[in-house]
């Protein structure tokens, strides 16, 4: 099955600035030094730099040409225009896979396995659970079966957009996992109405998280 990990490295690291202006680590007018990225991530400028003309083409930060971005002004509204687009194409994804017969046997029994060691209060590795969301959302993308939906996804991926503590962050996991389970059993039962509604519910929850800290 693919995963994200094996995606373009420009797509990688910009998921991983993405993530980190979403949840504020980069703050308006913030400095992004493309070396200083490099180095922490162990990889070279070229595609540090092709990340980072990514994110200026969704208008998240501005591309100098001294090795740096600055990350664009960035407010409630903003995101919220961003994700509303996702939570559009997540859901049309969802739809489209579930008219595709998406195959399904394998992501469910991740998902039911991670949900039972979660009821036994299992401390799960934080990667664990990364690697299985990546894998559901990338196998919708591709089971849709539109470049185009799977291309502006994939460039707006962030990855789980979850801080706090243990507890809310087993909260999360438990909410996360509950909703992948509804998709994708509407999905593999074919009904693409119930399969858009459940990933909307989803996306949209996470859309409430990320926007959240804005009202701090």
């Amino acid at each position: 099955m693919e995963r994200l990990e094996i995606l373009p490295i420009r797509i990688r690291i910009a998921s991983i600035i993405r993530k980190a202006i979403y949840l504020g680590e980069y703050k308006s007018n913030d400095k992004i030094n493309l070396s200083e990225i490099a180095e922490r991530l162990n990889v070279s400028r070229t595609p540090v730099r092709e990340a980072l003309q990514e994110l200026e083409s969704e208008g998240l930060v501005t591309l100098a040409m001294n090795k740096s971005a600055t990350v664009s002004n960035i407010d409630k509204k903003f995101i919220q225009n961003i994700l509303e687009i996702r939570v559009l194409l997540e859901s049309k994804a969802a739809e489209k896979a579930a008219v595709n017969g998406m195959e399904t046997e394998e992501l469910l029994s991740r998902l039911y396995r991670f949900r039972d060691l979660l009821a036994e209060g299992k401390d799960l590795d934080n990667n664990e659970y990364l690697y299985l969301n990546q894998d559901i959302h990338s196998a919708i993308w591709k089971a849709a079966d539109n470049t185009q939906i799977e291309s502006i996804l994939m460039r707006q991926w962030s990855g789980p957009n979850h801080v706090g503590d243990f507890i809310s962050r087993q909260r999360h996991y438990e909410e996360s996992t509950k909703e992948h389970i509804e998709v994708l059993e509407q999905i593999k039962v074919g009904n693409p109405a119930k399969a858009a509604k459940a990933m909307e519910k989803h996306i949209s929850r996470s859309m409430k998280n990320i926007l959240a800290l804005y009202d701090e």
